[in-house]
Formats: structure tokens, C-alpha cells, sequence
């Protein structure tokens, strides 16, 4: 028996399934494949020249290398809550209702150990973004798993009365990841009053939303949202600048007070040049950000059509640059071997679905992170590989 003298009940133990597909990518180019990484969603698509402009500038004045406290951060915040009036036309306190983060990731972590303590519930999807099961984990959290229903969002009366309760927080993600589902005003609006009778934060992680056709509501901008929603956003999928490790939480100006509180021993915010790309970036027209969505677009229309010529039944979503795919029933695989030995016999590596939660067993994600070209090749080669990978993988 190992004794973890140095290990917290809290840390999340192993690398888990993605650890074992970037071992599976690895030895296909080992053995000299050619690997074409849609399991991981890294965009591809250029960052606005300005916003790299930018930083460019930022890296030649003196005045941006020491540590950037606080106040240092008020002119991205006010970009940033400028950025969200002109969306949806409510005005936040850059001071009150803003925060600055080294990426959502790293805030949604800390927001969740800002405002609960550990034992208390956290409500979320039973398919979610792995980073939402290891971030409870490290708050000290329970967790219960809503199941998905109709138009893969949850049905929040489902919770147990006992465990809405004992719950601090829910947490949703629409755009989502990895389902790409979209959610209606009319659903957060519902999510907000589940809330308010359990007297609940509402947390939304928000990356996605310049990836629709269509604008896609906040749950902050409705009636009552200021009082029990943050809102999380992120540069990496909107404006193609993930390796950078920047974004911001708006909302509920107690829970942005307690995050603010928590992150002051640990870190000295993002590199003041970095805020001001965030900044740049935060001014490019929506315009230039729907040409991106059609690209998105495209790319989804491209590979549900491919999948559907090799037997595959994909349902095309409104937005977001993933499809989630259950695995043909023809396929007696489970999702993690079929995508360790198609990326063995193929060199396409696709996401296992149950990354994502006990609800995404059976399925797959494809990230759409090429060219259509690209994305109609690899559906061509799964295809192709589906009776050999059969065969060899009892």
C-alpha cells in the first residue's frame, strides 16, 4: 500500500483518458503515420493581426514588464465590460463586476473554491469539459451529474429537493463542449429561477459564443442575472489565441469580490502586454468574428455529410467547432479503444467521449480544427478502417 505523504485528497489523480490517446498519438508517429489531431480543440484560424500587434508593441515598452496589480488591470476591464454592453447592452462596473484571468480555466478553479467550501454540491452535466470534474475536485466538492434530455440540455427540476439544497452552485457551458448544443433565453431564464429557489451562483462558462450563426444569450443581461450569475470568458476560441492564457469573469459583484480575494496571494495577473491584445482583440468587428462562425459552419456541414457516406449518423449542430457522434451500433468497441486503435490504424485521433463524463460513453467528439479537405479525408479513412479495427480489437 503507497502512503501519499505528499498528495492532498483533493489533488485529481492521473492524466486519465487523454493521457492515454496523446500516448496513442505518439506511437502512430512512431511508427511513421501522419497524425491529424482532431481530438484536441485548438483552433487553427489566425488571431486578429491587431490584437498581435498589439502585444508586439507592448513587448518594446519597459513600462509593461514589472508586476500588474489591481488598478493596472482597469483598462482591460473596461474594454471588457465595453465589449459586453455593445453584445448585450448592459452596463458592469469595471471595479465591481469585472475581473481579469490567466484564462477561464484558471478561474472557473479558483471561482469555485472563492464561493463554496468543500462538501457542498456543485450541479453540472453528466457530459462536460473534463476541466469541470478536476476543478471540483480541487475545491473539495460533490458533484452531482445532471443526465442530458431533450436537446441535450438538463432538466434542473430532475435534482433531488435534498440535493438542490445542499447545492452552492450549477454550473452550464452553451455554446457547449462537447456537444455543441445550444441553450435558449428561455432555458436560462428557468436556469436563473432554479437558482434563485435554492438561492444558487449560477456559473456560465462562455467561450464559444462567437463560434453561432446567431447571437446566443447571457444569462447575466436577464432580469435578475447581476444578483446570481458570473459569467466566464475566454480569447481562445473566439479570437484564436488559447496559448496566451487570458480571459475575464463578469457578474455577481460579491462572488467577483471573494474570486478577486482568493487570487490575490497566488498570482499578480496576466502580463500587462498580453491585456492589452485582450484588449485589441475585444475592438475587432463582429463582422470579421461571423466570417470565422462560417467557417465553423462549413466545417460542420462538411464532415456530418462525410461521416453520413461512411455509415455514420451525425446530428449537425447550430454552432461550436465540435460534433459529438455516438459510435455506430455496427461498432462493438467502446469509445476509448476505437479511438486508440483508429489513430494506431489511421493516424486520426478523435476525443473518447467518456473524457467528458459518464454520459459521454459510447460516444465521440471531433474537434473540426482543419480545412474541410482535411476533415472529408479523415472521414474517408475511418471508413474505410471501420471493418479492419473491428476485426483486430476484440
Amino acid at each position: 500500500m503507497v502512503d501519499h505523504m505528499f498528495r492532498s485528497s483533493r489533488t485529481p489523480t492521473g492524466g486519465g483518458v487523454f493521457l492515454e490517446m496523446d500516448r496513442a498519438k505518439a506511437e502512430a508517429r512512431a511508427q511513421g503515420l501522419e497524425v491529424v489531431d482532431l481530438s484536441i480543440g485548438a483552433s487553427d484560424l489566425p488571431p486578429p493581426p491587431e490584437a498581435l500587434e498589439a502585444l508586439k508593441q507592448a513587448i518594446d515598452d519597459p513600462s509593461s514588464y514589472g508586476y500588474c496589480l489591481k488598478s493596472g488591470t482597469l483598462p482591460f476591464l473596461e474594454a471588457a465590460t465595453g465589449w459586453y454592453f455593445r453584445r448585450y447592452g448592459v452596463q458592469l462596473d469595471p471595479r465591481r463586476e469585472a475581473l481579469s484571468l490567466i484564462g477561464s480555466q484558471e478561474g472557473l478553479a479558483h471561482l469555485l473554491m472563492a464561493v463554496a467550501d468543500p462538501g457542498e454540491v456543485l450541479l453540472m452535466c453528466d457530459v462536460a469539459y473534463p476541466s469541470y470534474f478536476g476543478a471540483a475536485k480541487v475545491a473539495g466538492l460533490e458533484v452531482h451529474l445532471m443526465p442530458l434530455g431533450e436537446h441535450l440540455l438538463p432538466d434542473l427540476w430532475d435534482v433531488p429537493e435534498a440535493v438542490a439544497r445542499r447545492a452552492k452552485a450549477l454550473l452550464l457551458n452553451y455554446p457547449n463542449n462537447p456537444t455543441a448544443a445550444l441553450a435558449t433565453e428561455e432555458f436560462f431564464a428557468e436556469a436563473l429561477e432554479f437558482c434563485r429557489r435554492y438561492n444558487l451562483l449560477l456559473i456560465h462558462d462562455n467561450p464559444y459564443l462567437d463560434q453561432a450563426l446567431r447571437p446566443t444569450p447571457s444569462p447575466l443581461a436577464l432580469p435578475g442575472g447581476r444578483e446570481r450569475v458570473v459569467e466566464l470568458f475566454s480569447f481562445s476560441k473566439s479570437y484564436h489565441l488559447a496559448g496566451f492564457r487570458l480571459g475575464f469573469a463578469l457578474g455577481n459583484a460579491e462572488a467577483i469580490a471573494s474570486l478577486e480575494a482568493l487570487k490575490a496571494p497566488i498570482d499578480f495577473n496576466q502580463y500587462l502586454g498580453i491585456q492589452r491584445m485582450g484588449m485589441a482583440a475585444l475592438a475587432v468587428p463582429q463582422a470579421r468574428l461571423q466570417a470565422d462562425a462560417q467557417t465553423w459552419a462549413r466545417r460542420r456541414a462538411a464532415m456530418v455529410e462525410a461521416l453520413a457516406q461512411q455509415g455514420w449518423t451525425v446530428p449537425l449542430p447550430e454552432a461550436g467547432m465540435y460534433l459529438w457522434a455516438r459510435l455506430p451500433s455496427s461498432l462493438a468497441l467502446d469509445d476509448l479503444a476505437f479511438a486508440k486503435a483508429l489513430v494506431a490504424q489511421t493516424g486520426v485521433a478523435l476525443a473518447p467521449g467518456r473524457a467528458f463524463g459518464p454520459g459521454g460513453v459510447g460516444y465521440v467528439r471531433f474537434a473540426l480544427v482543419r480545412p474541410e479537405e482535411v476533415l472529408r479525408q479523415s472521414a474517408t479513412k475511418i471508413g474505410r478502417s471501420m471493418s479492419e479495427i473491428a476485426g483486430h480489437w476484440p
